[in-house]
């Protein structure tokens, strides 16, 4: 028998300092948790005044062509985009069905860099007519399941200008349609110097939502991270929290600008890309900030756009060989391009990114869709054998303090199912998972629900 020693510290001593721990506004540990709700692979970006209801079914079929054209088989996509030759007829095929069902998971209206400066007047009226479309959409059932869109800054020269678009166009969705706003509708700020900015984009929307009778908290905001302000405040202190918090519940998510960033931190413009290091260390600030708060975090654009460099002449002769073979070469780099920056993206925990031109939609699904599928088998095994080891220990009273390692092999089987990756029938049947524990998001509590024993006593729910 094992005789405890006496210790110099009473148990009473510890307890209380441990009270104070508990006290503590920092006791909740953030971890790795699972993704609530499916989060998008991507917001697609787009002036507002070229917003129109069915904008979404039009970049779909716009991508579908610029398939056909230049990956008219999944050889030829495999190889300008970089996948695997093993999955590349899997992975052809399901791009081609989301492209024709759901080509845009989320769009975001665009009143700042997609769309410039203009007189008030013609401001107003956009403003007015692009939300009118977005409610023609609604009416159709032909808009992405997210949408929003992105104000100019609250600088000093654009704050008014900025307040005017967003009361407009705010506006006339809740009076044309009934009240109601789309589902997942968001503001997204850009170029944030200091919280203050974010604390009064949402005292006007409170001011807001009760004048046009939605409501509070109706509209969500997401915040771009494209200033070094935004990283680090004035102080040295990590600025992300204090934004955050600034935003008062609201914040969805938060949006890395690569090119803006880059430009602030004084990189020329010929290095100003998605992989440079200063961009890993302030999305590797981002995560480190925001882990465990729910709040999404997405990656920029690939600014290289897969368009061809001819044009055939309107009713003159058609294109040369070389010309068309230039033409899909150019298309190619561009692909093959876009493919790496998702893919370093992804490795870097980033699963959402913008994109800026319909051809793009094609490597966003495909490099999403190989990234997910490539390590497949892997975490199929893993996490089998983890849920039954882990199960087992747990049934003999034994400590198992893995749990992290559990949950992020299941966000893997949800993150690929809820991109698209796979389905849910394939999720269950890779996984041993049901389908309601997937959904549950949390392994601890399938353990809980595995290892519990039935009332009366019976054997153990476990399954070998």
């Amino acid at each position: 028998m094992t005789v405890l020693r006496k210790t110099a510290i009473s148990d009473e001593t510890v307890a209380k300092l441990f009270s104070r721990l508990d006290r503590s506004p920092d006791r909740q540990v953030r971890g790795q948790g699972a993704p609530e709700k499916r989060q998008p692979v991507h917001t697609v970006y787009g002036g507002a005044h070229l917003f129109r209801a069915d904008t979404a079914r039009r970049l779909g079929e716009m991508a579908v062509r610029a398939m056909q054209e230049y990956a008219p088989d999944a050889a030829t996509l495999a190889a300008a985009a970089g996948l695997s030759s093993e999955r590349a007829e899997m992975i052809y095929s399901r791009v081609m069905e989301k492209l024709r069902r759901e080509p845009v998971e989320d769009f975001r209206l665009d009143f700042e860099d997609g769309y410039g400066n203009r007189p008030d007047a013609e401001e107003d009226g956009h403003a007015e007519s692009a939300a009118i479309e977005v409610v023609n959409g609604m009416a159709a059932n032909q808009l992405p399941p997210y949408i929003g869109i992105r104000i100019k800054p609250l600088n000093p020269e654009l704050r008014a200008r900025s307040f005017r678009t967003l009361d407009i166009f705010v506006g006339t969705l809740a009076a044309r349609g009934g009240g109601k706003l789309p589902a997942n509708f968001v503001v997204t700020l850009p170029k944030i110097t200091s919280a203050a900015q974010v604390t009064v984009l949402v005292d006007f929307l409170e001011t807001l939502e009760a004048a046009v009778r939605l409501r509070p908290g109706a509209v969500q905001i997401e915040l771009m991270i494209e200033t070094t302000e935004s990283v680090f405040n004035a102080r040295g202190e990590c600025a992300l929290p204090e934004l955050v918090a600034a935003a008062r519940g609201r914040c969805r998510g938060a949006h890395f600008g690569t090119y803006d960033y880059t430009a602030a931190c004084g990189i020329t413009a010929a290095h100003q890309t998605m992989t440079h290091p200063a961009c890993d260390f302030a999305r590797s600030v981002m995560q480190a900030a925001l882990a465990g708060t729910g709040i999404w975090l997405s990656d920029g654009a690939t600014n290289i756009l897969p368009v061809r460099i001819h044009r055939a002449a309107k009713g003159g002769l058609p294109l040369s060989q070389m010309q068309a073979a230039e033409n899909r070469s150019a298309v190619h780099r561009a692909w093959r391009l876009h493919a790496e920056h998702i893919r370093h993206s992804l490795v870097g925990g980033f699963y959402q990114g913008w994109d800026l031109h319909p051809a793009q939609l094609v490597t966003r699904y495909a490099a999403v869709y190989d990234f997910f599928l490539a390590g497949l088998d892997s975490a199929s095994g893993r996490l089998r054998n983890f849920v039954k080891k882990a199960a087992q220990a747990t049934l003999a009273g034994e400590v198992f303090d893995d749990a992290a390692t559990g949950q992020g092999l299941m966000n893997y089987f949800l993150r690929a199912m809820h991109a698209g990756a796979i389905t849910e029938q394939e999720a269950q049947e890779r996984s041993g998972l049901t389908l309601e524990e997937l959904r549950s998001g949390s392994f601890l509590k399938i353990l809980e629900n595995r290892t519990a024993k039935p009332k009366g006593g019976g054997a153990s729910t476990l399954s070998e």
